[in-house]
Order: C-alpha cells, then structure tokens, then sequence
C-alpha cells in the first residue's frame, strides 16, 4: 500500500470544521423534528456543544474513507 500524500489524522483535522458543522445542523434539525412529539427544541449553542461532540467520530470515519478512496487511486 503506497501512502502518498496527506495522512488520515492531517485529513481529519482539515475537515473537522465541515463534519462539526453538519452534526450540528442535523442536531437542531433532529431536535426540531423531536418537537412533534413532545420532546424540547435545542437551542443552538447545545446543538453545537453536542454537534462538536459526534463531529470528531464522524469526521474521523469520512477522513479514513478519504485515505482509503487515496490509497485505492495510487494502486
């Protein structure tokens, strides 16, 4: 396996500020959607606070596929 380029760690951190982000939307939107049933709405900083939480493993898992989808372009 030939490993040119940008490590999976380097390819996470870069992305990281994204994959927040987007956890952080899905949160608010997910808690938003929980409002038809009774549940309480977010309100934006926790759906950050939570948002920067699940963004680390979701980041890392998108990173790695990254690296892999890299990896399988140089063989």
């Amino acid at each position: 396996m030939n490993r040119n380029g940008w490590s999976t760690r380097t390819i996470a951190l870069v992305l990281y500020p994204l994959g927040m982000g987007a956890m952080a939307t899905n949160v608010f939107f997910a808690s938003l959607i929980g409002s038809w049933v009774g549940l309480p709405v977010l309100s934006p900083l926790w759906s950050i606070g939570i948002g920067a939480i699940l963004g680390v493993p979701a980041t890392w898992i998108f990173a790695r596929h990254i690296r892999y989808l890299m990896d399988k372009t140089d063989q």
